[in-house]
C-alpha cells in the first residue's frame, strides 16, 4: 500500500479522529437549527493542485490533465490526497471512506460546448474566447447542441472511461467512486454564458441599446442548458426537480437590479421553476452583486448565498434577516499576499459583524483559493472560528 501521509504533509500530526469527530458535531447542529460554531469552508478545485510546486511536483500542465482521461484521473487522486492530508477545513479529514471522482473540464465547458475556441495559457487554467463576437445570431443557426455531442461528447467519453477504471481500481486502499459526470451538469448562468459567447461588452451594451435582440440570445441560451441539464439528468437518472437546486450568474453584478428584474431574472426563474422545487434554492455570485440579494430572495426563493467578494456582511444580515444562509470571508487576494495575523484579524472582523445572527453563517475564503496561498493563511479561519465564532 502506497502511503497515505508523508512528514511533509501539513496534517501529518493531526489528531484526524479528534477532528473529524468535531466536524461531525459542527455540521450536525448547524443542519438542526442549533449551530454551535461557524463552519469553516475552503473552496478549492485542481486550478490550486496543478499551479502548487509543493502539491504537483511532477508539473502536471492543463493541457495533458484536459487531453488525456488517464492523467485527468490520477491527478484527481492525488488532488484529493493532498487536500485530504494539508488544508484544515470543517471537513472529515485523513483518509476517506472513498475517493470521489468526476470529470473536470473547469469553467470553460459551457462556452466550448456552444463552439467557442479552447485556448490553453502559460500559468493560467484553460478559457475560452468569445466565439461568435462577429454576428452572434450565428450560436442559433443550428439549433441547441447536442447534450451529448462537441466538448459533452469528451465529457461522456471520460465519463465512461472513469466508471470502468473506477471499478477495477482502489487508491490507497480506499475505493473509488465516480460520484457524477460532474461537468455539464450545472451552468454558470445565463448572463455569463452570453458574455463567454459574445463577449461583455457586446452583452451590456445590447441589453440596452437593443433588448430584444439580447433577450432571444439569452432565451436560446437558457432553453439549450436546459436542454444539456436535462438530458444528463435523465441519463444518470437524476430526480429533478429537486431540494437544494442552486446556479451562478457572476455576471449580473455588471448590471443594475432595475435591469436584472427586467432582463436577467425571467431566465433564472425558468431554471429554478424547472429544475428546483422552492426548497433551499441557492445562488453562487462572484463581484458585488449584494444589491440584487432582496429581488433573488423575494423572487426566487434564494436561502442560500455563496459571495466570491468582500462585501458589507452586516448589511446583508439586516437587509435578508436571521433565515438566510450566507457564505463568505476574506478576499482570496488577502488570503495570499497578507500575514497570517492579518488573515485572523479580518476573519474576526467578519464574524464579529452581526452575520452570526440566526447562525446561518458559513466562513470561507472569498472566492476560491488562490494558487500558492500560504496554508497557515487558510488554517486562520478555523482558528478564527473556535475564537469568535461560537454561539452561547
Amino acid at each position: 500500500m502506497k502511503t497515505a501521509t508523508t512528514s511533509q504533509d501539513r496534517l501529518a500530526k493531526l489528531d484526524f479522529d479528534r477532528h473529524n469527530e468535531e466536524v461531525k458535531q459542527v455540521w450536525e447542529s448547524f443542519h438542526a437549527g442549533r449551530p454551535i460554531r461557524v463552519p469553516v469552508i475552503v473552496g478549492t478545485n485542481t486550478r490550486y493542485f496543478i499551479f502548487n510546486d509543493q502539491a504537483n511536483p511532477e508539473h502536471i500542465n492543463f493541457q495533458s490533465f484536459i487531453d488525456d482521461p488517464d492523467v485527468m484521473f490520477d491527478t484527481k487522486l492525488a488532488y484529493h490526497r493532498w487536500l485530504q492530508f494539508n488544508i484544515l477545513r470543517d471537513d472529515a479529514l485523513g483518509l476517506p471512506e472513498f475517493w470521489p471522482m468526476s470529470v473536470d473540464f473547469q469553467n470553460f465547458y459551457e462556452a466550448a460546448w456552444f463552439g467557442c475556441p479552447v485556448h490553453y495559457m502559460d500559468d493560467q487554467v484553460p478559457d475560452t474566447t468569445p466565439g461568435f463576437s462577429d454576428v452572434p445570431e450565428r450560436v442559433m443557426e443550428h439549433g441547441i447542441p447536442d447534450p451529448f455531442g462537441g466538448l459533452m461528447g469528451k465529457v461522456l467519453e471520460y465519463w465512461e472511461y472513469f466508471k470502468d477504471r473506477g471499478a477495477k481500481e482502489t487508491y490507497l486502499d480506499r475505493p473509488i467512486k465516480v460520484v457524477s459526470p460532474g461537468s455539464g451538469m450545472g451552468t454558470d448562468g445565463p448572463m455569463t454564458v452570453a458574455c463567454n459567447l459574445f463577449g461583455a461588452s457586446f452583452v451590456c451594451e445590447t441589453l440596452l441599446l437593443e433588448p430584444e435582440r439580447l433577450q432571444r440570445l439569452l432565451s436560446f441560451i437558457t432553453e439549450a442548458t436546459l436542454a444539456r441539464i436535462i438530458a444528463w439528468r435523465r441519463k444518470i437518472d437524476q430526480k429533478f426537480p429537486d431540494d437544494n437546486y442552486g446556479i451562478a450568474d457572476d455576471s449580473i453584478a455588471l448590471i443594475s437590479t432595475e435591469m436584472y428584474r427586467e432582463h436577467i431574472l425571467p431566465h433564472h426563474r425558468k431554471f429554478f421553476d424547472t429544475l428546483g422545487n422552492g426548497v433551499g434554492h441557492s445562488i453562487h455570485l462572484c463581484g458585488d452583486a449584494t444589491r440584487h440579494f432582496k429581488t433573488l430572495l423575494d423572487e426566487l426563493k434564494i436561502q442560500a448565498f455563496d459571495t466570491g467578494f468582500p462585501v458589507d456582511f452586516a448589511a446583508i444580515r439586516r437587509e435578508l434577516g436571521p433565515k438566510v444562509q450566507i457564505n463568505g470571508g476574506p478576499h482570496v487576494d488577502l488570503m495570499l499576499h497578507a500575514t497570517p495575523q492579518e488573515v485572523f484579524a479580518e476573519c474576526r472582523r467578519v464574524l464579529t459583524s452581526g452575520i452570526m445572527e440566526g447562525g446561518r453563517f458559513i466562513l470561507r475564503e472569498g472566492n476560491n483559493l488562490a494558487p500558492h496561498t500560504p496554508l497557515e493563511n487558510t488554517e486562520m479561519m478555523m482558528a478564527a472560528s473556535r475564537q469568535f465564532g461560537v454561539y452561547p
